[in-house]
């Protein structure tokens, strides 16, 4: 990896390689992408350009034309859910597919060839939260970490730890490192040494409308102002702002209804 300097004159990371069990891209498919695009641009300060049209039009948005996210089409005949999905990273997909069908979670897109980018997978948790698998060729996934408007971290909302977090150790070789806490039940999952992702249990808080489901947040500046953008661009606060391990942090949705999570820094 090396460093590079973001759009907000923060000092951010280039990827050139995530390692096999990290989330190395996020991706959301929405009925209306033109008026998604505007919406995230206006938010985040994204540029687009096409990316592989295998599922359909999907756009890869870019900040400092580093790549960090992709919308695509939601085709009519699918009915997933809009939200935002993290595509974890594997060296070889078909094998990863298998392992998650074996633990039993569930394979409900490919494995197929996003044409030269790389080759994905859908899949489903035991639980019913939904994550992408990606074997990089073309595309590596993140080209840009740490400034304001990329991906800060993926954290899966689920009934409690001890349901899911085997599978994700199983499928993808997790080290886990739990919260001793007996009122917060959190893992947290590490590649390499390295914090990646994590898993909260959260029981009946659940929204019962989503059940459990794969959280992205995406760092900004300023924690409050950016709920208050997102009210101006038609989207809203689904809980308010608070102060947490990773800083400043409030839960939206945007104007389909897609949920993610805003953190800034804690001075």
């Amino acid at each position: 990896m090396t460093e590079a300097r973001g759009s907000a004159g923060l000092n951010g990371t280039t990827h050139d390689w995530h390692p096999p069990g990290t989330p190395c891209w996020v991706s959301l498919m929405v009925h209306g992408m033109a008026a998604t695009q505007e919406f995230y641009r206006a938010l985040f300060g994204w540029e687009f350009r096409p990316g592989p049209q295998h599922l359909g039009p999907y756009v890869r948005a870019l900040l400092d034309d580093y790549e960090v996210a992709g919308i695509g089409q939601l085709p009519l005949d699918r009915h997933l859910p809009i939200a935002w999905t993290p595509y974890i990273g594997s060296d070889d997909v078909d094998a990863t597919a298998e392992a998650v069908r074996s633990c039993g979670g569930t394979v409900g897109v490919g494995p197929l060839d996003a044409a030269e980018a790389g080759r994905l997978a859908i899949a489903c948790d035991p639980m019913g939260a939904v994550f992408g698998i990606w074997q990089a060729a073309e595309h590596l996934g993140m080209g840009l970490t740490g400034v304001p408007g990329t991906p800060a971290w993926n954290e899966l909302l689920t009934y409690d730890t001890a349901s899911v977090a085997k599978f994700y150790q199983t499928v993808f070789g997790y080290e886990e490192e739990p919260v001793v806490s007996p009122d917060f039940d959190y893992v947290t999952l590490h590649i390499e040494g390295r914090p990646v992702a994590g898993i909260h249990g959260v029981g009946h808080a659940l929204p019962r409308d989503r059940g459990p489901h794969w959280m992205t947040y995406f760092q900004v500046a300023d924690t409050d102002a950016t709920a208050e953008r997102v009210a101006e661009l038609g989207g809203h606060v689904v809980r308010p702002p608070c102060n947490m391990a990773l800083g400043r942090m409030v839960t939206l949705a945007d104007p389909e209804g897609a949920t993610f999570s805003v953190v800034s820094r804690l001075d």
